[in-house]
């Protein structure tokens, strides 16, 4: 167990910190950073050494994160989370509507562009890393990253109009 304690030690700020600019909410950030770190424990048998363990955890919170969108999406309402916005820059319901069909668009349309493109747009995109953290964590160079996140961007847009989402 001792070996689990040193990793939590080492990487609970990392993967506290990832999930925090995921979430853009702390305490959410928090509680998934201990699911992430529950799942951990019980996969670290399953981790191959074939990347950083800090890429790893991140990994496995980015999945996490993931999932719990998709238990939220069940249950949410509209105009949750909206609550606290004075009443002059409240989005119509229309506007939530459409934000949030683009939003389905988007990631629906993400899941079917191949790695390493997926991979690097939810780095840029979700973590908010550079294009030199990228490029660190793939073992390539930064502009490898700016290529590579422009590309799966341009495969989103492409796709997208593919199946009329843009109209």
């Amino acid at each position: 167990m001792t070996e689990f304690e040193d990793i939590y030690r080492a990487y609970f700020q990392d993967v506290f910190s990832y999930l925090r600019r995921l979430t853009n909410d702390s305490s959410l950030a928090e509680e998934l950073t201990s699911e992430t770190f529950f799942k951990a424990i019980h996969a670290l048998n399953q981790f191959r050494g074939d990347c950083n363990i800090r890429v790893w955890l991140c990994q496995i919170a980015k999945n996490t994160y993931f999932s719990y969108l998709k238990r939220e999406a069940k249950t949410e309402y509209p105009g949750s989370g909206e609550l606290l916005r004075s009443p002059s820059q409240e989005p119509s319901m229309e506007e939530l509507l459409v934000r949030r069909e683009d939003a389905r668009q988007i990631r629906e349309v993400l899941h079917t562009i191949p790695e390493p493109y997926k991979e690097v747009f939810m780095w840029r995109v979700f973590a908010e890393l550079s294009f030199r953290q990228i490029g660190q964590i793939f073992g390539k160079s930064e502009n490898w990253a700016c290529v590579t996140y422009h590309r799966a961007r341009a495969k989103i847009i492409e796709r997208l109009e593919e199946n009329d989402y843009d109209k």
